[in-house]
């Protein structure tokens, strides 16, 4: 606020002769020092900067500049700051703190409904601002502490969580094709999580190297950095479209484009190659069609008796017809659950500790 207002809720009044009290805060996620023009125009136009927090990290970069600052011995009061104000319209700057100075704040607010007071105006300016994914930094800050201090997460491996990255993908997973949108991110919080553990696991030990391993190098430590690094540079180059010089209209032309760049990246010697055995087994049977059927290889469908071959056909009957055979056995399978549950006499009752 600047010049004058009015309070008509509490009669209390503000005017420039009362001075200027701004409150300038600052993210953690944003690197010391890097301010918005108008918090460096703030600081140096003001006459008296305060900060309650001696180890505040813009202290060193704010002298740098050559602006003074007061630390104050004790938890800034609301009253000391309406008289410093007061004395000839001064513009006080409060450096807050990371928890916000909430007594400070609420003091203000008490003395400004009280309708009694000349108030200053009181300004709240950001000095820098959160940028998309700043809770990220968040997230691998918190990790990195309960790595090093929970007795359980620290003695993990990431053979100790496979099988955790598994379940979550499941559940994230039953999550989407539920619809339930706070189950989906949720879910999507947990799968982010086996990545940054995973990663910071990584931080700490070299690998063995693998058959695959170009150099020493490749069997090394990595970050979580190391990790966006790697994906940001894979969607760069597989979107020439969006990034480099060509040009793609439809899904079809994309899809193209993916697939030449993978496989320039790549290099397989067969189209097999990459595809994880491990997986469920219409997954795997699907995801093996539909690599045949991109190279245009006329491979026979191997037959023989039992019901693995059965089952065998109709995964890629279903994968050439663009059907995911694992969600289509899962809608299945939930209807069956269903018509059991209604047996049961159990319709519309969820949990194993109903009725």
């Amino acid at each position: 606020m600047h010049g004058t207002s009015s309070d008509t809720t509490t009669g209390s009044s503000t005017t420039s002769d009362a001075g200027r009290i701004v409150l300038l805060t600052t993210s953690h996620r944003v690197a010391p020092g890097l301010l918005s023009w108008q918090a460096w125009e703030a600081l140096r136009g003001a006459d008296a900067v305060l900060c309650a927090d001696a180890a505040h990290p813009q202290l060193p970069y704010v002298k740098d500049a050559g602006v003074e600052v007061t630390l104050a011995t004790a938890p800034l009061a609301a009253r000391d700051l309406v008289d410093r104000c007061a004395d000839g319209g001064r513009t006080v700057v409060v450096l807050a703190t990371a928890e916000g100075d909430r007594r400070l704040t609420d003091g203000l607010a008490t003395l400004a409904g009280s309708g009694r007071e000349q108030m200053p105006s009181l300004e709240l300016l950001p000095g820098s601002y959160d940028l998309p994914g700043a809770r990220l930094l968040d997230l691998v800050q918190v990790m990195d502490r309960i790595r090093r201090e929970c007795p359980w997460t620290s003695r993990r491996t990431h053979e100790d969580l496979a099988k955790y990255a598994i379940e979550e993908a499941y559940e994230l997973v039953e999550a989407i094709e539920t619809g339930d949108r706070a189950e989906l991110r949720e879910e999507l919080g947990d799968v982010l999580l086996q990545v940054v553990f995973h990663s910071r696991i990584a931080e700490e030990a070299p690998g063995e190297a693998g058959e695959d391993a170009e150099d020493a190098e490749d069997a090394g430590p990595f970050s979580i950095d190391d990790v966006a690094g790697g994906i940001v540079e894979k969607l760069i180059h597989r979107h020439p479209h969006i990034f480099g010089d060509e040009s793609a209209s439809t899904p079809e032309e994309v899809r193209e484009i993916w697939l030449r760049k993978k496989g320039e990246a790549k290099r397989r010697a067969s189209v097999t190659d990459g595809v994880p055995v491990g997986q469920p087994g219409l997954a795997l049977a699907a995801k093996l069609g539909s690599r045949v059927r991109t190279a245009g290889l006329d491979v026979p469908v191997p037959t023989g008796r039992g019901i693995g071959y059965e089952l065998l056909a109709l995964a890629l009957r279903a994968e050439a017809s663009g059907e995911d055979p694992e969600a289509a056995l899962r809608a299945a399978a939930r209807a069956y659950r269903a018509a059991i549950r209604s047996t049961e006499g159990l319709e519309g009752l969820e949990g194993p500790d109903r009725p």
